[in-house]
């Protein structure tokens, strides 16, 4: 046999055994978990029930890849993204919420409270309620100082007061920015930037998902503006009119939001009975949320279950298109 022709034959030999041979572990057989974003919302002291939401992703063991936030959810995003358990986020929240921070009461002299240390007046600096206290509390947990140490990715939304424009702050000093994105019309006083003023993020985007739209497979959007009950014979005073009138128009923009461009999952932990500032029902609003978070953990279980099984969704998609046909 010519030296050429066996060199041929033994070439295309191995190149059939390459092909015939299973493929390496790891590739083919394993596709890739979808990357999940998670947006948390504006809500005042309802928006503890993040916790609960953070809690079934530490169950799960399963970590966001990135975390979008305002206000209150821009705060516990923030301490998670930093690398605190949801947990001892839970003990943080414990710890300070020590007695009901209705800032009104403070103001008519409640010595009940005892929380000046935490959170000082602010008169004449455009709120109630100077924040720097609560925020060096918070910082004291964690040695995260800037967004580039976060473990997470994340996207703190403020507002400018002069343009009106949402302001996603993502880089620089972690905790000014989230100074920014709580200051609470009225409340807290806002923060500067260069020449931006910056008050709540709630104020613009109360529910930034849209941010991870088209950055991530799948986005998960935690509303937190709870709900507001009637009860007889009680007229709503002042502090309530004023909040509640924010969480109004938090509501509506995010309504519009999610007609608009909705979210793969959209979650509205069913709270009530709470006001901005009581951060001292801290386990309350739990467990309002655990129906919640227990809708979170079966979702997840079933995208885990899809990555698990290539190929199952999509077919069940086409399936589905096929049943509808053309619309």
């Amino acid at each position: 046999m010519p030296r050429h022709l066996g060199a041929g034959l033994t070439g295309l030999l191995l190149a059939c055994l390459l092909l015939a041979a299973p493929p390496a572990l790891g590739t083919a057989d394993e596709a890739p978990r979808p990357s999940i974003g998670l947006a948390l919302g504006s809500g005042g002291a309802s928006g503890l029930a993040h916790i609960a939401i953070l809690q079934v992703f530490d169950e799960l063991e399963i970590q966001p890849d990135h975390i979008a936030g305002t206000s209150i959810g821009a705060v516990i995003g923030g301490l998670y993204a930093a690398g605190l358990s949801a947990d001892e986020i839970l003990d943080l929240f414990d710890d300070f919420g020590g007695s009901p921070l209705d800032a009104l009461s403070e103001l008519a002299g409640n010595s009940e409270l005892g929380i000046t240390d935490l959170v000082q007046l602010g008169l004449g600096e455009g709120g109630l309620l100077d924040s720097s206290g609560f925020l060096h509390f918070l910082a004291s947990h964690t040695e995260v100082r800037e967004f580039s140490e976060l473990r997470i990715p994340l996207s703190v939304v403020a507002t400018d007061y002069w343009s009106g424009e949402s302001v996603v702050l993502d880089e620089g000093e972690l905790f000014p920015a989230l100074a920014a994105s709580m200051a609470v019309p009225g409340l807290f006083k806002p923060s500067r930037r260069d020449h931006q003023l910056l008050i709540d993020g709630g104020t613009s985007n109360p529910l930034p998902f849209d941010l991870l739209q088209g950055r991530v497979d799948r986005v998960i959007a935690v509303d937190v503006t709870g709900r507001r009950e009637p009860v007889e014979g009680e007229v709503a005073g002042i502090t309530d009119l004023l909040f509640k009138t924010f969480e109004i128009m938090q509501q509506s923009i995010t309504r519009q939001m999610v007609r608009h461009q909705p979210p793969d999952l959209y979650l509205q932990p069913d709270v009530a009975g709470v006001r901005l500032l009581h951060f001292n029902r801290v386990m309350d609003v739990l467990a309002q949320a655990q129906p919640t978070a227990d809708e979170l953990r079966e979702r997840l279980e079933a995208w885990q279950a899809e990555t698990a099984q290539p190929g199952i969704r999509q077919d069940s998609d086409d399936q589905l298109s096929e049943q509808k046909g053309p619309t």
